[in-house]
């Protein structure tokens, strides 16, 4: 039994699976989103939501060097820094969004999901209220 164990193994040895995350979370910082499985989209997602705060508290040596020991590509680390964190200044939280396919993976029917970073169009708002007609 797996009682209070987080995370999800994709049975990979703890070296395999550092490396999945960290190339996933390249792609998503650096393409803007990914088309990948559920269970890896739902597994990445906090990889990058802790790496857009670090790069939202603005540049300093020690977040940039935390970055990029996670990320594996530099670029990617410098369009974190300039581009992306300053975009999400006002924000408090929820970065990414994973948006469920309809269709599942051909080959061994794993449902597939698509993560990508929020723009400018896709801030969240509340549901508007339904206007209540009363009749007298």
């Amino acid at each position: 039994m797996r009682h209070q164990k987080a995370g999800r193994k994709f049975k990979r040895s703890p070296e395999h699976r550092r490396m999945l995350l960290r190339n996933l979370a390249t792609s998503v910082l650096e393409h803007g989103k990914i088309r990948t499985t559920l269970p890896k989209a739902k597994e990445v997602q906090p990889y990058v939501e802790k790496l857009i705060t670090l790069a939202k508290e603005g540049w300093n040596l020690n977040n940039f060097r935390r970055c990029l020991s996670v990320l594996t590509s530099k670029q990617v680390t410098y369009k974190l820094f300039h581009e992306i964190g300053p975009t999400f200044k006002g924000r408090s939280g929820g970065y990414t969004r994973i948006y469920k396919l309809a269709k599942v993976r051909q080959g061994d029917a794993a449902p597939m999901a698509v993560i990508s970073l929020l723009g400018e169009k896709d801030k969240l708002k509340a549901p508007a209220k339904p206007a209540v007609v009363t009749t007298s």
